[in-house]
């Protein structure tokens, strides 16, 4: 899939020059000549980069990449300036931006740092893919370390959250009491104990008593598993 990058840039060399070598490197670009032509583009959210351009006439670069934030767009911007100090690199990245990059500057660079935010959103995005697990009606947020069954929360003890996790990352799979014990309680020996049985005895009264279909199921001999059927 080609990434598309915004370039918002007032002087028409400049902007031809970026559109040009980012094209060459394989990306769809487009581009505004203002903030306000800009932060429009942006809001239809399929940049994949914003390169912007500080000083613009008018509503300046900061500002629309301010307002591109309130308004929930999340792409990574790439500051262009010609201030340069400390001073305007951390105010640039207080405003929202991702990265700040002083004129004159090489393209070679500009490209490596564009590749950089990508490679950091990427990043970001299968983090996000996997802070949710999900079995049958059964979801668990692992970020906020909440379980809603058919959207009915259920609370759950850390241990217990860190078993469910545990059976819901092997779901489908028989996982055995051993297994159990070393990943939750760390033990590497069975200490004889029916902790494990305990805690799987609370865990199948919060998530399944009082629905209709059972989510964890006994396999005799074997151990347990989290299943949707």
């Amino acid at each position: 899939m080609t990434r598309k990058i915004l370039v918002v840039e007032d002087d028409a060399s400049t902007a031809a020059y970026l559109a040009k070598g980012l094209g060459e490197a394989g990306y769809a670009v487009e581009v505004a000549n203002d903030a306000r032509d800009g932060l429009f583009l942006a809001s239809e959210g399929t940049f994949d980069v914003l390169v912007v351009d500080r000083m613009l006439p008018g509503f300046d670069g900061l500002a629309m990449i301010g307002a591109a934030r309130a308004a929930g767009i999340t792409a990574p911007a790439l500051v262009l300036s010609a201030l340069g100090s400390v001073d305007d690199r951390v105010g640039g990245l207080k405003a929202g931006a991702d990265d700040y990059l002083t004129k004159p500057f090489s393209f070679a660079e500009l490209l490596a740092r564009v590749e950089a935010l990508l490679r950091r959103a990427d990043a970001r995005s299968a983090g996000a893919q996997t802070a949710r697990l999900s079995v049958g009606d059964l979801e668990i947020d692992l970020l906020a370390r909440t379980v809603t069954r058919a959207g009915r929360a259920i609370p759950l003890g850390a241990r217990e959250f860190s078993l469910l996790e545990y059976l819901a990352r092997n779901a489908g799979q028989v996982v055995t009491r051993t297994m159990m014990l070393e990943k939750i309680w760390n033990y590497h020996f069975d200490p004889g104990s029916n902790v494990v049985d305990v805690h799987i005895a609370r865990l199948r009264r919060k998530i399944d008593e009082g629905f209709p279909t059972p989510l964890l199921h006994t396999v005799r001999g074997a151990g347990y598993k989290l299943a949707a059927a």
